[in-house]
């Protein structure tokens, strides 16, 4: 598969991987909000107004990614940031530290302990159901989750890695690196290529995935698209 399709990751996931969890109105898709805020569609500057006012409630903000629509009145577009696209062609190096913490898939008994930790470091765009992205992967100390990560969106040919993030009280531990590599390579085993997305503002994060075998693809426009509230 081209990696042309990471150009457009959240149309492409909707329309392939995630098929059966996306919500379809004409040539716009987004997944449910308890899922994810994603919005997507084919084509940059597509004139959607009303299959995105069956998908975007009033009042209600998608986030975009790759490719957005063009907006008419009592829709406001505003461009967050391009962020760093970033991808790893090639199995990396798994660190070897005796005595470190097993590495745990996360499910449902675990929920509660991924939505506290998601909440305090990874606001906004963890909600009640991503865990039904993919699977998810976490590290405890101390009987504590201190550290996920785990998989967002996807392709046939490629893996969105996300959700990568460590409690504040467990940094400086090399956790997120053992979850990175670890997903990173059980990516490369099942034959799909991982990749992921993360702010140029975040210089440690970006520094942790270029020591774990990541490069920069290109950067990739981010927006916000919100539909004004109703009046009255």
């Amino acid at each position: 598969m081209s990696e042309q399709v990471l150009d457009n990751p959240i149309w492409e996931s909707l329309i392939s991987r995630h098929r059966a969890l996306a919500l379809g109105a004409g040539t716009v898709a987004r997944y449910p909000a308890q899922v994810a805020p994603f919005l997507g569609l084919p084509e940059h500057g597509l004139d959607a107004d009303a299959a995105l006012a069956e998908l975007v409630p009033a009042g209600d903000t998608a986030l975009v990614l790759g490719r957005a629509p063009a907006v008419g009145e009592g829709w406001e577009l505003r461009h967050l940031a391009d962020l760093a696209q970033m991808i790893c062609r090639a199995p990396v190096e798994e660190p070897d530290e005796a005595g470190a913490a097993d590495i745990v898939e996360l499910g449902d008994a675990h929920r509660a302990d991924v939505l506290e930790l998601t909440a305090l470091v990874y606001p906004h765009y963890f909600r009640p159901r991503t865990m039904e992205l993919g699977r998810y992967y976490g590290l405890y100390q101390d009987g504590r989750l201190a550290a996920m990560a785990g998989e967002r969106m996807g392709m046939d040919a490629y893996t969105e890695l996300s959700a990568i993030c460590t409690h504040p009280d467990f940094l400086g531990r090399g956790h997120a690196r053992r979850l990175v590599a670890f997903l990173a390579n059980d990516n490369h085993a099942r034959g799909r290529v991982p990749f992921l997305h993360v702010s140029h503002e975040n210089p440690r994060a970006v520094e942790l995935y270029l020591r774990n075998g990541f490069e920069l693809r290109r950067d990739i426009p981010f927006w916000s698209l919100r539909r004004a509230a109703a009046a009255g």
